[in-house]
């Protein structure tokens, strides 16, 4: 079964040639593209988030597979959620599912295939264009999230890296940061979280999250990131950008705020 577009002309552009358009645009002219083992990347609609991700995928030289795991904003389904096989449609195309990359993922006992999860879920799919804009033959593992414990974080991750290790991907973590506050009260937590994240720190990112009420919506699934590319060996991660939604609207009053980084 295939997973056929939910937010194709309300998040980002409904038809081929004026997506393709859009994500060229935000993917823009940045420095030679680099191998990664991770990132984050924000979900909102392309006219308030795109920018952001533009630069963050134009930073890194994307390979055949990625895994990308994503928050559970519907409460479907199990809380950690794997799109079992088939393909991912946007207005670019189809993205296969990979099979064996898959299957090493399912090895994880956290995991459930699980369709509903993901049937009406932004945040995973918002990614899709800029992978096959950057990547035509991308292949993915799909990951939806919803709570999980430092404890399951740890063994997410673990069971991840063993995966990459047997078919190397590239790890996506799709989250926004603060909702719905003043800019400056964004910026001042969302640099808490962004400190953590860039040491490499999963669980103080888990914590200080939690601790500082940020609410920022991936946390989980950048926690899984950062805490499976440390096992992979990671030694840096570099902020590219942090932007808000103000920025666009012209209102700080209540924003959203969003960031790209890249884990090496």
């Amino acid at each position: 079964m295939d997973r056929e577009p939910a937010v194709a002309g309300l998040f980002y552009a409904g038809d081929r040639a004026s997506l393709a358009t859009q994500v060229t645009s935000l993917l823009g002219q940045e420095p030679l593209a680099q191998a990664a083992l991770g990132l984050l990347a924000p979900h909102a609609g392309y006219l308030y988030s795109g920018a952001v991700a533009g630069r963050t995928y134009a930073r890194v030289a994307i390979p055949e597979r990625v895994v990308v795991l994503c928050p559970n904003h519907t409460g479907l389904g199990p809380r950690a959620s794997l799109w079992p096989d088939g393909g991912w449609h946007t207005p670019l195309g189809r993205v296969a599912v990979d099979e064996e990359l898959t299957a090493a993922v399912r090895a994880c006992p956290l995991l459930e295939e699980d369709r509903r999860a993901h049937l009406r879920e932004h945040s995973l799919e918002v990614q899709l264009p800029f992978l096959q804009a950057r990547r035509p033959d991308v292949t993915l593992a799909a990951i939806c999230l919803g709570p999980l414990s430092p404890e399951e974080v740890e063994e997410l991750a673990t069971a991840l890296a063993a995966a990459v290790r047997a078919c190397p991907a590239l790890l996506v973590a799709s989250s926004d940061m603060s909702h719905y506050v003043p800019a400056e009260e964004a910026r001042t937590k969302d640099e808490l979280a962004l400190s953590r994240l860039l040491a490499l720190d999963a669980r103080g990112l888990g914590e200080v999250v939690r601790r500082e009420r940020i609410s920022m919506c991936g946390a989980v699934p950048a926690c899984v990131m950062v805490a499976a590319a440390a096992r992979l060996g990671a030694r840096e991660a570099e902020l590219v950008q942090y932007a808000n939604s103000g920025d666009v609207t012209g209102d700080r009053r209540s924003v959203v705020g969003y960031a790209g980084a890249v884990v090496r």
